[in-house]
């Protein structure tokens, strides 16, 4: 499996982005598709994740700002990021997250970095 994103770039504070993320290769029916992004000197957290139900969940400082979505023909997922802050300065991750027969793999793709000017 493998992940490619894109949209990042840099955005004035208040601004909105869209990031991208296409899976390609073995990429099942059932899975979670994922944002995750790290930060200068800071640990990758978990910014938002989706099933192939559409059920997701955010961490709680994107939320009511970031709606992640994805398209299940196209092996998409979508962050739409608005109200963007400087604190959402980071290189941002697409994640796939999928069950095996001898348990769940997951994949990241390369990273997409997004800036936040204030």
């Amino acid at each position: 499996v493998q992940l490619q994103a894109s949209g990042g770039g840099v955005v004035q504070a208040g601004g909105s982005l869209r990031l991208s993320c296409a899976a390609s290769g073995r990429v099942f029916s059932i899975n979670v598709m994922g944002w995750y992004r790290q930060a200068p000197g800071k640990q990758r957290e978990l910014v938002a994740r989706i099933t192939n139900t559409g059920s997701s969940n955010y961490a709680e400082s994107v939320k009511g700002r970031f709606t992640i979505s994805r398209d299940n023909a196209k092996n998409m997922v979508y962050l739409h990021m608005t109200s963007l802050k400087s604190e959402d300065t980071a290189v941002y991750y697409c994640n796939l997250y999928q069950p095996y027969d001898d348990g769940a793999k997951e994949y990241w793709g390369q990273g997409t970095k997004v800036t936040v000017s204030s």
